[in-house]
């Protein structure tokens, strides 16, 4: 079996809940019981972030009406919430635990989206954690279900379970090697769906695909995961296969000096836009995988993009950017980043 962490980027699960006697989100203009909800949902988690769980998953309320915008779309770019929450900020919140491995956004498309996000590939871990989580919100209230249709949602594609297990894959060669279409068409077959980085609608950026299932109604929380868990070893091991094809193949020495060169443009530039940092990190990750740039943790690469996004950077800076001036921010961050995880730093 092929090294899954070379391969697969992240592991969400992700729930969809609604409370029992209040209107959908959609159908919430009463703001009045948009902040009952959120009192609820917060009242739930905090009573037992302080009884039964670690300190670690103490939880952080931010009403999305109150932050600023910069604040809420540095939330998206870390994969805390969603577009669609940032869109209902009038009505919307969201709780956040200390290590910011689990977010639950409150009245987005459903009153919950509970998710859980790991570093890696471990659907039983984001799985268990964010069922436990889960178990202790319906225990302070009901939630909207039905016998036959299971946990009633706003979009009827997540009836049933309401349960979304999907991977986050750094797939280059299956890409270069122009095999992700016949990929994409044998994943759909399965029922399951590819998404981009930011989930449906976004671009598949950098090499990075989201797979995750479809069906949730009429299939247990188990054959999800098992399903996934699946189809995860078979594209990890087809992406390996390639990635081996590129290295013994004819243009191996063109991909190396691409790779190379990548790692050369992003510690020497003097300004990098967010596309250009998208693109060229992700060949200097395919490098590291193959063999040619020595970074033993590629994973590092992933949190270097996350962190250099535009509100990010604001963040990081802790004042207003000019365009130019998070692009000269970000090649000077990235060019030490890469040298310090590279050990070329000082050198």
């Amino acid at each position: 079996m092929n090294d899954l962490s070379k391969t697969v980027v992240s592991t969400r699960i992700r729930l969809a809940r609604n409370i029992e006697g209040y209107p959908f989100p959609s159908h919430l203009k009463d703001e009045k019981q948009a902040k009952e909800i959120i009192r609820l949902v917060s009242s739930a988690l905090s009573r037992f972030a302080y009884r039964e769980l670690n300190a670690q998953d103490e939880f952080k309320l931010r009403y999305m009406d109150v932050i600023s915008e910069e604040e809420a779309l540095s939330l998206k770019e870390n994969h805390l919430i969603s577009p669609n929450l940032i869109k209902n900020r009038r009505y919307s919140a969201v709780l956040i635990n200390n290590d910011e491995s689990v977010s639950i956004m409150i009245n987005e498309e459903d009153h919950l989206r509970e998710q859980c996000i790991v570093k890696g590939f471990d659907l039983r871990l984001a799985y268990d954690t964010m069922s436990e989580i889960d178990s202790r919100i319906a225990g302070s209230m009901k939630f909207a279900f039905d016998e036959q249709f299971g946990f009633l949602t706003a979009c009827p594609t997540n009836l049933g379970t309401g349960l979304r297990a999907s991977v986050m894959f750094f797939l280059p060669a299956l890409t270069i090697n122009g095999l992700m279409p016949k990929v994409l068409r044998s994943i759909s077959r399965l029922g399951l769906t590819v998404r981009g980085v930011y989930g449906e609608g976004s671009d598949f950026e950098g090499y990075m695909y989201q797979i995750s299932n479809e069906v949730t109604l009429g299939v247990t929380e188990e054959e999800i995961l098992a399903q996934v868990e699946e189809v995860v070893k078979k594209v990890a091991e087809l992406e390996e296969s390639e990635r081996l094809a590129i290295k013994k193949g004819a243009s191996a020495l063109e991909t190396e000096d691409e790779c190379r060169r990548a790692y050369g443009i992003l510690t020497n530039c003097a300004k990098l836009t967010t596309g250009e940092l998208i693109k060229y990190a992700a060949n200097v990750k395919l490098g590291a995988c193959l063999g040619y740039i020595d970074i033993d943790d590629v994973s590092l690469i992933d949190e270097l993009v996350v962190k250099m996004r535009p509100s990010n950077i604001t963040a990081a800076a802790q004042r207003a950017l000019t365009a130019t001036e998070r692009d000269v921010y970000r090649a000077g961050y990235t060019s030490d980043y890469l040298k310090k995880i590279t050990g070329a730093a000082g050198k």
